[in-house]
């Protein structure tokens, strides 16, 4: 409740200043800079007004006195242990971003914080992503968990996301591409960020997520959602889309309640963690990330982003959580599809017509022995694996000879 309570208090404070209220209309994040801002006027003992007038009347003495940095300098300094290290550092990039948007730029050397990071990244797991999803409220939240460790979209980025910027028919797509302009991605566009694009793919599963949210969200509204909508909405009239501090609030409530610590920026290293794995380029990595390539000209032709899609694709196997079981992949089915399919060609073709064989209970689990082999197994003419091996076994011409009830496989040379 206190924090409620100094919530309301700092957000009147900002309100009744007007340099403030021009500085918060130019950021993101207004609650907690406005906070940061705060606190440093009540450890100077000054107003946001009489802080600009201090800087003004560095233009009139010389040499000028910096009165404001060493303010600055002085709260950042290792002897006022009245906040931490990291609160200091983000109430000095604030109490700049005000005076640069009030025209009143502060020395780039005042207010400098060393700072270390003490506590570890969150070590995300398959078996703790599901739990997390496992304890969304609604379909938008269950939704929302698979999207960020899919896409690897930013805080900011998800914001402003609309349905528009998935490519076209992608309900119908195995991998839906999405594609973000320079303006939503970080830097807006501007200096060493122009010309940068995001472009991200969804997995299988969070495009099921996502289809049964817009569902869900299109019978609230009672109608279809448009192109130019946001994607992600309150639950509750008039479904306004969700800003910055709201899917920040979102996550931390969602991790809150499961137990299992997770932010929105954890999404971003849990694919970059995948995309390391399956060796991919830096380049091509930072594309997916929407981050600025390296010495690489007009690298998002539909190409390329065919390629780019194809290499995606070896990674939804680590990307994906929500299932205990692993899933066939979709190239293995259609593979298994098309024996069974020349099998039955055969037989029709050659007459050759015989009983399935039907594995018993107490045959379940046990594989046919090799003959004249010293382990068992190489040479054997069958063999029983596990279903998640399956593909590098037909890889190497064996065939599936059954499916046992317990899941496994048998398999027999082609």
């Amino acid at each position: 409740m206190d924090k409620i309570k100094e919530g309301h208090k700092i957000k009147a404070w900002a309100s009744s200043y007007q340099e403030v209220t021009r500085w918060l209309a130019k950021i993101q994040d207004k609650s907690q800079a406005s906070c940061n801002l705060y606190h440093f006027c009540k450890w100077t003992k000054k107003t946001p007004m009489e802080l600009l007038e201090l800087k003004e009347k560095d233009s009139q003495i010389s040499p000028p006195p910096n009165f404001v940095e060493k303010f600055l300098d002085d709260f950042c300094s290792d002897g006022n242990e009245e906040f931490s290290n990291s609160r200091k550092y983000n109430v000095s990039i604030n109490v700049k971003s005000f005076f640069k948007w009030n025209y009143r730029d502060l020395a780039k050397a005042s207010g400098i914080v060393s700072l270390e990071k003490v506590k570890p990244y969150n070590a995300l797991s398959k078996e703790g992503l599901r739990k997390l999803w496992n304890r969304a409220l609604n379909p938008r939240d269950r939704a929302l968990v698979p999207f960020v460790t899919s896409t690897g979209i930013a805080k900011e980025t998800l914001s402003n996301l609309t349905w528009g910027h998935l490519e076209e028919n992608w309900e119908q797509k195995d991998l839906p591409c999405i594609e973000i302009e320079t303006e939503l991605l970080k830097g807006h566009g501007k200096g060493r960020y122009k010309g940068v694009r995001q472009i991200t793919f969804l997995t299988p599963e969070a495009k099921r997520e996502l289809i049964n949210y817009k569902e869900w969200m299109e019978d609230k509204l009672e109608r279809k959602l448009t192109q130019e909508e946001h994607i992600w909405l309150e639950t509750y009239r008039p479904y306004k889309p969700l800003n910055y501090q709201m899917l920040g609030n979102l996550v931390t409530s969602l991790s809150d309640k499961a137990k299992v610590p997770f932010t929105l920026h954890d999404g971003r290293r849990w694919i970059n963690t995948a995309l390391e794995q399956i060796g991919i380029s830096p380049n091509w990595a930072r594309k997916i990330r929407g981050r600025k390539v390296r010495g690489e000209e007009a690298p998002y032709s539909q190409p390329a982003i065919n390629q780019l899609k194809e290499k995606f694709r070896e990674a939804v196997p680590l990307l994906e959580f929500t299932s205990e079981r692993p899933q066939v992949p979709k190239e293995v089915q259609e593979r298994l599809a098309q024996m069974e399919a020349e099998q039955k060609e055969l037989k029709r073709k050659y007459g050759i017509f015989r009983k399935t064989r039907h594995i018993k209970s107490d045959e379940a689990d046990r594989a046919p022995e090799g003959e004249n082999c010293e382990d068992g197994e190489h040479c054997a003419a069958q063999q029983i694996i596990e279903e998640e091996n399956l593909a590098g076994f037909l890889s190497e011409n064996w065939k599936v000879a059954a499916v046992l009830p317990s899941g496994k496989v048998v398999i027999q040379r082609a």
